[in-house]
């Protein structure tokens, strides 16, 4: 396999009723990606099952992970696609994580806990992941990294010397500071280790809680060499609208690039230099 088809969602927002409408809008945003080999919503996008819970209380929604997983482990089958049902608010052992779930056709559920965590989530009470790890498809080598982490360049950087040659990043970001940290941190991972990067965004307010707007613009991204485009971007979408963007990369070109490319950055490191 060398080209892979990818499909970003930005999801944003709005009132429910029931866990029904949720599914129904999580698969209508899912069949806009059709023929995509994967499929990635943002981070925290459960949050909007808030609507459906009495007194509209934040910490019941890990409450509904039986109910995402089934949804998401039967979309994953029925569209024999990769999907990355963004994060969810997960209680393990009493403790609260901010896990990203990979769901796969043939029904197998890789997970990744976010390791490194805004003050305002420690605040909150989420527990710090401690792994880092790739996750091998049929499709390519891929990892997850949730928002925040992508503001450190060691995550990317760790995952890359793994083997992955796609990062997807589902992200919530609060204003359009915060969308611009992560976006141009996940410019930066792409240049710097010759990877790609896709960008997924949650974006409107939650109820109640008007400090807390998401901004984003979701994209598909690649280093910046001929022949991709020269800002990187593959794929974009407007700014804080509720769509599925899609876009193909090539992983051939990718590793083409790392030996051969303009700027070999990934081969070029010097280690022996960096020790502090």
């Amino acid at each position: 396999m060398t080209k892979v088809k990818i499909s970003a969602v930005q999801y944003k927002y709005k009132e429910l009723d029931n866990f029904d409408e949720f599914a129904t809008n999580v698969e209508d945003l899912v069949n806009q990606a059709k023929g995509s080999d994967f499929v990635v919503f943002p981070e925290a996008f459960t949050l909007e099952l808030q609507y459906i819970i009495p007194n509209h209380e934040i910490n019941k929604i890990p409450g509904y992970e039986g109910q995402y997983i089934e949804l998401f482990t039967n979309l994953a089958k029925e569209k024999n696609q990769y999907i990355i049902g963004g994060s969810h608010m997960t209680m393990v052992n009493n403790k609260l994580f901010n896990i990203g779930h990979l769901f796969c056709p043939d029904g197998g559920i890789f997970k990744h806990s976010k390791t490194h965590l805004m003050p305002a989530e420690v605040r909150m009470g989420f527990t710090h992941g401690t792994k880092l790890e790739i996750f091998e498809t049929e499709k390519a080598k891929i990892a997850l990294g949730i928002c925040y982490e992508m503001e450190f360049p060691e995550v990317a950087r760790t995952l890359t010397l793994k083997g992955a040659e796609i990062i997807f990043t589902p992200s919530y970001t609060l204003g359009e500071h915060g969308f611009w940290r992560v976006r141009h941190s996940c410019q930066a991972r792409a240049i710097e280790n010759q990877i790609y990067v896709v960008h997924s965004c949650m974006v409107g307010t939650p109820l109640g809680m008007d400090m807390m707007a998401g901004y984003g613009r979701a994209s598909i991204l690649s280093p910046c060499e001929e022949p991709w485009p020269p800002n990187g971007v593959i794929a974009e979408a407007n700014t804080n609208e509720e769509m599925v963007i899609t876009g193909e990369v090539d992983l051939r070109l990718l590793h083409k690039k790392r030996k051969h490319g303009v700027a070999t950055t990934l081969s070029g490191r010097r280690p022996e230099i960096y020790e502090i």
